[in-house]
C-alpha cells in the first residue's frame, strides 16, 4: 500500500475468483492516451495486457468531450477491440480510467458492458464548485468490483462525499485517499500504480 495512503472496504462481498485478462484505461477530458498516469500504470502492470484509448472528439481535435452516449459507445468499442486484438475474454477486463474516463467506463459497465472490475482515479463526483450536480445515479446498476483512488482535497469530490455516496455501489468498493493531493494528483503516478497494483493481487488472487 502507498506511503501514507487510506484505504477502506466499504462493502464485504466476496471478489471474484477469476483474475482479469486485461486492463482497459481510459484518459481525463482535456488528456489523451499518453497522459503519463495511464503509461505509468501500462509499464507497471506488465506483462498483463493493458490498452490505452483516446476518444472520438480528442482524435477529431474538438476541444470538448461528446455527450455521455457517445462516449459510452466509445467506450464499448475500444472494449471490443481490445479484446479482439489480444484474444481476450471482454467480460474479464478491468476498466477504467482518469475522472471523466473512469466515469464513462462506469457508466458502460452500470449499462450492462461486462467487466471484471473498475478502476477509477481521481472519478469526478461533481464538477468543482456544483456540489449540487452529482455523477453518481448510476451506482447502483455497478455490480463488480471498483477502485477509487482520489485525494482528499480533490474539488471534484470530498472524502465526506464519497463516503455519503459510493455505499449506493452494490459490487465490493476499495478507496485510497492520498493525502493532501487535489483533482490532478500531481506526482502521484507511482503511488497510484502502488494502489492499482494492489488492488488487482488482492481483488483477483484465487
Amino acid at each position: 500500500m502507498a506511503a501514507g495512503a487510506t484505504l477502506r472496504r466499504v462493502t464485504a462481498q466476496p471478489a471474484s475468483s477469476h483474475g482479469p485478462s486485461g486492463l482497459f484505461l481510459t484518459p481525463g477530458a482535456g488528456s489523451d492516451r499518453g497522459h503519463p498516469g495511464l503509461v505509468a500504470l501500462q509499464d507497471r502492470l506488465a506483462p498483463l495486457p493493458v490498452d490505452r484509448m483516446d476518444f472520438p472528439y480528442r482524435k477529431a481535435g474538438k476541444p470538448f468531450p461528446d455527450r455521455a452516449p457517445v462516449l459510452v459507445a466509445a467506450v464499448r468499442d475500444g472494449v471490443a477491440a481490445m479484446a479482439a486484438g489480444h484474444d481476450l475474454d471482454p467480460d474479464r477486463l478491468v476498466l477504467g480510467g482518469r475522472s471523466m474516463g473512469g466515469r464513462i467506463c462506469s457508466i458502460a459497465v452500470a449499462e450492462g458492458l461486462g467487466a471484471a472490475g473498475l478502476v477509477l482515479v481521481c472519478y469526478p463526483l461533481h464538477p468543482p464548485k456544483k456540489p449540487q450536480n452529482l455523477r453518481v445515479e448510476h451506482f447502483g446498476s455497478i455490480q463488480v468490483p471498483c477502485l477509487f483512488v482520489s485525494g482528499d482535497r480533490d474539488e471534484f469530490g470530498s472524502p465526506e462525499e464519497f463516503d455519503a455516496h459510493l455505499p449506493a455501489i452494490a459490487g465490493p468498493v476499495t478507496v485510497v485517499r492520498l493525502p493532501g493531493k487535489r483533482h490532478d494528483l500531481k506526482g502521484c503516478d507511482e503511488l497510484v500504480c502502488d494502489a492499482v497494483e494492489a488492488w488487482m493481487a488482492d481483488t483477483f488472487s484465487t
